[in-house]
């Protein structure tokens, strides 16, 4: 049962960011697992500093894009908002079918309450996902993409970051 779940988990180093194939054309753009691991490395550092509960935080990071696993990185383009959610929502429910029921129930209240933006730790979490986000389009930049093609990520995350310390950091 474990297996199935790191076998997944596993897939998501495979899945690439598909923001960045559809808007700069990047052939090997970083995968999601990527992204997920830089964030959890932010999210612990802004977690510890606001002294919010770290743990949660760092869980709530790795479980929130592992839907991608079955579903890919689904941009705007790709479907709706509502479509995503039901999509992601599905394929979460399968992953965590094989966990044992303990776990299973903490790891799908993590993934809801991030999903629902409902609480301190979500709504950072959030926030260090566009700030993660602008970071790499930094990266990219300095890869030779121009500042016209990157400004739709800069634009995003200038939009999504409310926290002032994360605010100086964009």
């Amino acid at each position: 049962m474990i297996e199935d779940f790191l076998k997944t988990a596993l897939k998501l180093k495979t899945i690439p960011r598909q923001g960045w194939i559809n808007k700069l054309g990047i052939k090997y753009p970083e995968s999601v697992a990527d992204h997920c691991y830089s964030m959890a490395v932010m999210a612990m550092l802004f977690s510890d500093l606001k002294k919010l509960d770290t743990e949660k935080v760092i869980k709530m990071t790795l479980l929130h894009d592992l839907a991608e696993s079955i579903t890919g990185d689904l941009t705007p383009d790709d479907a709706t908002k509502s479509k995503k959610e039901k999509l992601e929502t599905l394929a979460m429910k399968k992953i965590l079918a094989s966990l044992p029921k303990s776990l299973k129930s903490e790891y799908g209240k993590l993934w809801a309450e991030y999903q629902q933006n409902s609480t301190k730790e979500a709504k950072l979490l959030h926030q260090i996902d566009k700030l993660e986000m602008a970071l790499q389009a930094e990266h990219y930049k300095k890869k030779g993409y121009t500042k016209k093609q990157l400004k739709p990520f800069f634009d995003s995350a200038k939009n999504g970051i409310t926290d002032t310390s994360l605010k100086k950091i964009l």
